[in-house]
């Protein structure tokens, strides 16, 4: 729910609502609004999808989808892809052996990782 905050901050400021304002045309208030946006809450079904109609974007857009990818050799295996997401899987592709390493391995890598960013 990473991207949903942070979309979900950007979207409002784009629409000029402050937090109570959104809140009161979605039926929450205003903490729950900036709870939303700092990540420590998660909205209802019923809050996203009136979140989604009053800043007129899209659930999927908000959720953080926006690309769907199918695999080169696979057509049933697809994922949607935020463009954030996207650009971070060109940035890896540029350091070559970490790419690598990631292909190898992936779950290694990211347990790796994790454990140094304790």
């Amino acid at each position: 729910m990473i991207l949903f905050s942070k979309r979900l901050k950007e979207k409002r400021k784009e629409m000029g609502f402050t937090q109570k304002q959104l809140g009161e045309i979605v039926g929450v208030t205003k903490v729950s609004i900036c709870c939303y946006e700092n990540g420590t809450r998660t909205p209802t079904l019923d809050t996203l999808v009136d979140l989604a109609n009053a800043l007129q974007v899209d659930l999927a857009y908000l959720l953080g989808c926006e690309y769907f990818v199918v695999s080169e050799d696979d057509q049933h295996s697809a994922i949607n892809l935020a463009r954030d997401e996207i650009e971070l899987i060109k940035e890896l592709r540029m350091h070559i052996k970490l790419y690598e390493k990631f292909l190898e391995d992936p779950k290694r890598v990211m347990d790796y990782i994790e454990k140094k960013m304790r």
